[in-house]
């Protein structure tokens, strides 16, 4: 295991797995540890996951699972498991359209009565590199406040759901969860309370990234530690909750909602900022002493549907630790190897 910094990503879906997937290429040359924590949105209401946690009450899986697969060792028999877990049925019956994994994980949080050692079954099986937890052990709800619908646009209209609130054709002004002060996992603020590095994003901003500071008790673990916080930024606004939305209009809401949040760096696609220094105005607003914007090539080279590129969001995650771990007050946790390191490393 290498002694790199501990990295914690908090969010869900394919923006969290797009993280996890760069922390794994980083660990791999040293600068992580290889025990990555992945924390993870409960709000999921559609699809699989949703008709789940419907008839059985429990956690939407479908979030964790893809971080779970994210994680997976790359050898022979867990990449047969991997596969197996993400295996999603066809057909017309009561099994089409859910994952294997998702009935997995559901039959294991009924069996166990405990979504933490749920996840850490799955995860030995896996051969997982880290650990994913809930960010809540109940499953939750977003609800919404949302202009421009009906015949009157200018006033506002409550919305509940993920579904809803990620599909709806209004403007999301803002996001809170039911309950309302749900209880955070005490794994998760455990784990961000002791990181050396924190990510937030990318991922569908109200509904994947925002839920994580709106839990109390993850919010105010989030704001103290001592971790380095990075902000990774969507390359392209999304159909429905975020429509129109600039890159600074991500950073705006992120603050409007946790206006304590201080943070060390925000990463941004360079092909996905038109005005940087509109995103350097706004991003001064929650910037820590030092911190700054970095603008890089982080997206996949398929144009059709904008994905980050693991492989680029790692090495621009590693640029952007290495000149954190360079600045007063940086955590002797936070050291990005050289490249004498690295090639030490391959040799052993």
């Amino acid at each position: 295991m290498s002694a790199g910094p501990a990295a914690v990503a908090l969010g869900g879906g394919h923006g969290l797995h797009a993280t996890l997937s760069a922390l794994r290429h980083l660990a791999d040359m040293g600068g992580v540890a290889d025990n990555v924590t992945a924390v993870v949105t409960v709000a999921d209401d559609g699809g699989s996951s949703g008709r789940l946690r419907r008839e059985l009450g429990l956690l939407p899986p479908g979030d964790l699972r893809m971080a779970l697969t994210a994680l997976a060792a790359q050898d022979g028999a867990a990449n047969r498991w991997a596969d197996l877990v993400q295996h999603r049925f066809g057909g017309t019956g009561a099994l089409a359209g859910h994952a294997v994994g998702n009935l997995l994980l559901a039959g294991l949080m009924d069996v166990l009565g405990d979504p933490v050692a749920a996840l850490d079954e799955v995860g030995a099986l896996l051969g997982l590199r880290g650990r994913v937890l809930p960010m809540s052990c109940e499953p939750l709800d977003i609800e919404a406040e949302v202009t421009g619908l009906g015949v009157q646009p200018a006033q506002p209209h409550r919305i509940r759901g993920q579904v809803a609130v990620a599909s709806t054709p209004g403007r999301v002004r803002r996001v809170w969860l039911r309950p309302e002060r749900p209880r955070a996992c005490p794994e998760a603020v455990e784990a961000v309370r002791t990181a050396d590095v924190l990510l937030l994003g990318p991922g569908s901003w109200f509904t994947s990234v925002l839920p994580h500071l709106l839990v109390p008790e993850l919010r105010d673990a989030v704001i103290t530690s001592r971790a380095r916080r990075v902000i990774v930024l969507n390359l392209a606004p999304e159909p429905g909750e975020t429509a129109g939305f600039s890159p600074e209009q991500h950073l705006a809401v992120l603050s409007q909602h946790a206006p304590a949040l201080r943070v060390d760096a925000v990463i941004a696609d360079v092909a996905a900022v038109p005005v940087p220094e509109r995103l350097y105005r706004a991003a001064a607003v929650m910037l820590s002493p030092g911190g700054r914007v970095h603008l890089a090539p982080v997206a996949a080279a398929d144009p059709t549907v904008p994905r980050h590129d693991p492989v680029s969001l790692a090495s621009a995650l590693g640029a952007v630790l290495a000149e954190l771990e360079s600045l007063p007050g940086s955590p002797d946790a936070v050291r990005v190897p050289s490249a004498a390191d690295a090639a030490e490393r391959r040799r052993t």
